[in-house]
This record gives C-alpha cells, structure tokens and sequence, in this order.
C-alpha cells in the first residue's frame, strides 16, 4: 500500500510575536546569533569566513549594536545551517523535553501492519524529523518521492529490512544496520523476517 512519509510540517519556528517590538529587535537577534553560534562551537572569525560578513559586523549583531539587513540574516542563516526565522524567534524549546512513549501520538495504517512514532517535539517546524517505526513480519510499505535533496537515514534497531530506492536493487539491513539515501524517488521497506522490525528514521529536507 502507497502512502505519504512520517509527517514531521506540522510544527514550526516561532518568528517575531506581535508584542516583540522593532526596538526589541537587535537585541533578539543578537541573542539568538550568539547562542547558535556557541552551540555550533563556532567562532566569530569562522562564522565569518563561512558568512562572508565581517567579524566586527557579526560582533555588533551579538551586541545589539547593529540591525541586520534581510540578505546579510539569510547569508548567516545559511552558514549556520538554519532557516532565518530562527534568528529572528522570540521563543526558545524547553531545555529538557520528555516524551512518554504511553503520551505518544502514534500513525497506525496499513490495517495495523505499520506505525509510526515522532520522537521529535511538535510544537516547531523543523528542517530534520526523527522517527521510530515498527513494521510487521511480511509487510512492505511504500513511499512517495520527496522534493530533491531531501535525505533519509534508517538504522534497524531490532529484526531485518529491506530497501528499495528508485529502480536499484533492494538492500537487505540486519540490526544495528544503517542505510541514508536520497529520498527524492519513490522507495519501499520491506520486513522480510517472521517478526516485528524496530528502525529508526532521520529526514533531512533541503534547505529552504
């Protein structure tokens, strides 16, 4: 049976709220910079050979000194790796977040023979999903092309599977096996064991 890949849009970055004012711009940005920044382990000087903006310009964006202009946040964005509404967000995720497998919102199709579980918060649009699945014995699911430059990487936690991607040969996964692989063709996994297969799946979509 063809269906749609786990579903990791339905949360987002927060951006600007209405009672963050202009005047409190710098200051956000400046904060939230800095803080990606650190937790890359990047320095000023690297940021800014990865930017192309200068050291002191990235320095008085740190410091509230200075508002970015709209092209100079996408080039930082992009150095960083994150999309530009971050720079801007007025909220921050808690720092330790639980989620209790009894809590969990699970997508249960194929008459039961395949589920999915987030193990992602989903309360923020994010450009990476994580994902646990659990395929019973026998069963093949199949999945759609994703847009180009979307990744997937899967590593089989308990049982086998097989992956088929595009039109190559599938490729048969034990435990502890891991596989990443363009996802923009349409692709199927398959549980060729006589018992239930745990894997689990990062998607990574393409920068916007």
């Amino acid at each position: 049976m063809s269906r749609a890949e786990p579903d990791d849009r339905d949360a987002g970055f927060d951006t600007l709220t209405p009672e963050a004012t202009p005047r409190d711009v710098p200051v956000i940005v400046g904060s939230n910079l800095r803080r990606l920044r650190k937790a890359q382990g990047l320095s000023l000087e690297r940021l800014a050979e990865l930017s192309g903006v200068s050291r002191a310009m990235l320095g008085q964006i740190e410091t509230a000194k200075s508002v970015p202009t709209v092209s100079l946040l996408w080039r930082v964005a992009d150095a960083l790796g994150v999309p530009v509404a971050t720079l801007v967000a007025t909220e921050r995720e808690p720092t330790v977040v639980v989620l209790s497998r009894d809590r969990a919102s699970v997508l249960i199709t194929s008459e039961g023979r395949y589920s999915t579980r987030s193990l992602l918060p989903g309360a923020r649009q994010r450009s990476t999903g994580f994902f646990e699945l659990q395929i019973e014995a026998g069963h093949r699911e199949e999945f759609p092309a994703s847009p180009i430059g979307t990744r997937h990487n899967l590593v089989v936690s308990h049982g086998q599977l097989t992956v088929a991607v595009g039109a190559d040969a599938p490729i048969t996964l034990s435990e502890g096996d891991a596989i990443a692989f363009e996802a923009s063709s349409i692709y199927a996994i398959e549980n060729p064991s006589t018992s239930r297969t745990t894997a689990y799946l990062v998607i990574v979509a393409p920068a916007p």
